[in-house]
């Protein structure tokens, strides 16, 4: 008979974290938020007792900081017992928000729970049926920060068991986008002759090869207006000669991002509708970060006058209370006027400000910022994306107000 194995992939739980920039929400549906991320652990538990898997995989970060809250432990706890009443084992690592030294207080988890203690690579062999059927190898992280390669530690102990499962916390050397821990480049990953690399540590699920399969699962729950869309983590199910994929949504609430063309709207009363017709359904509540576009400056006119904030505040009221709530909590406006291409060109003084635009970097004006003592402790590192559309938006607002009529 066929040999086969059926798992769940996950990562970077983030329980009980804070949700930094969302406390001014109503505290209805704050209390939601926060509680969000346990929400996401307990569908974890019932898709593994529903697929009936054998074990589960948390790849990193399963809480948000190193100072682990006891509600945090616990709640993680009591999800690890109820999977022990179905025989599933758990296998599990420390990532770089939850390291191992951080934590004083830990708490001690049952029987079918299997932590990677260490930050040198070991490995766990999991037995079905009296035979053993698998290798899990992995590592954890003991400090903060982990710069080693990481990868080329992974060796395949016994090639006599079926399948071998590696788990690492880390990101690939090139990504810009994220604080480079246990750096690897994919070859890194190939030279051993592994079934299934389990990643963690990048939010956004991707799968970064087939075969063998490299995954992310990406977070379980979105954690602020970057990580939108559905979160979740992955089925597997490992044949002797290829697997099964297949991912299963697990957020609370879901993060929206969504660009409305008001240009037609000529009176402000005009936009409230405008905004609601542009919503559809969906199956979690929303947070939704929205951006409203025109052709007309007069939609700057009424964000000066807080008239846009008002229309915002009409649309939560009416979207807020429904069982998948909807409620805006970011807006940005754009101004999309037409401008002759050769003003911006040239050496007067509107091709010299628009070339400074273009050369210049913003981190002179915001460091600022960054170094003082209350604020940065709430700022995340801004990202090259991030910084072009601010310098986007400076740039449109002094052009139209300069050009203006």
């Amino acid at each position: 008979m066929a040999k086969q194995l059926s798992f769940i992939h996950a990562a970077d739980l983030h329980l009980d974290s804070p949700f930094k920039g969302l406390s001014s929400t109503p505290e209805s549906i704050f209390r939601q938020i926060r509680e969000s991320t346990f929400i996401a652990l307990d569908r974890l538990v019932e898709a593994a007792i529903e697929k009936e898997v054998d074990f589960i995989l948390l790849a990193g970060d399963l809480f948000d900081n190193e100072k682990q809250s006891l509600k945090a432990q616990i709640r993680l706890r009591r999800a690890f017992e109820r999977l022990e009443q179905y025989r599933i084992n758990v296998y599990l690592s420390y990532g770089n928000h939850d390291y191992i030294k951080g934590n004083r207080y830990p708490v001690t988890y049952p029987g079918n729970v299997f932590v990677f203690t260490e930050e040198q690579v070991s490995h766990f062999t999991f037995e079905k049926d009296d035979q053993q059927l698998a290798q899990i190898y992995g590592f954890s992280y003991e400090n903060r920060a982990v710069l080693d390669r990481k990868a080329e530690e992974y060796k395949v102990s016994d090639e006599t068991i079926p399948f071998h499962i590696a788990m690492l916390h880390g990101s690939i050397l090139s990504n810009t986008e994220h604080d480079v821990y246990a750096p690897f480049q994919m070859n890194d990953l190939l030279k051993e002759n592994f079934d299934y690399w389990a990643l963690g540590h990048i939010h956004q699920r991707e799968i970064l090869k087939t075969t063998p399969p490299i995954v992310y699962p990406g977070n379980i729950q979105g954690r602020n207006r970057k990580e939108t869309g559905e979160k979740g983590c992955y089925h597997v199910v490992l044949h002797e000669q290829d697997a099964e994929l297949s991912f299963i949504p697990l957020q609370a609430i879901q993060f929206h991002s969504l660009t409305i063309d008001i240009s037609e709207c000529e009176e402000i009363h005009h936009v409230e509708k405008h905004i609601l017709n542009a919503f559809i359904e969906s199956e979690s509540p929303q947070l939704m970060d929205i951006t409203l576009e025109s052709k007309h400056t007069s939609l700057k006119e009424w964000e000066s006058d807080k008239l846009v904030d008002e229309v915002i505040d009409l649309v939560n009221e009416t979207t807020m209370n429904h069982r998948n709530w909807k409620y805006i909590f970011r807006v940005s406006t754009k101004v999309n006027q037409q401008y002759d291409d050769e003003l911006f060109k040239g050496k007067h003084f509107f091709g010299e400000l628009s070339r400074h635009f273009d050369e210049k970097s913003i981190q002179p004006y915001v460091s600022d910022l960054y170094h003082h003592k209350q604020a940065r402790k709430y700022l995340d590192v801004l990202s090259e994306y991030e910084e072009t559309e601010i310098k986007e938006e400076a740039k449109q607002l002094l052009f139209n107000e300069l050009l203006k009529g």
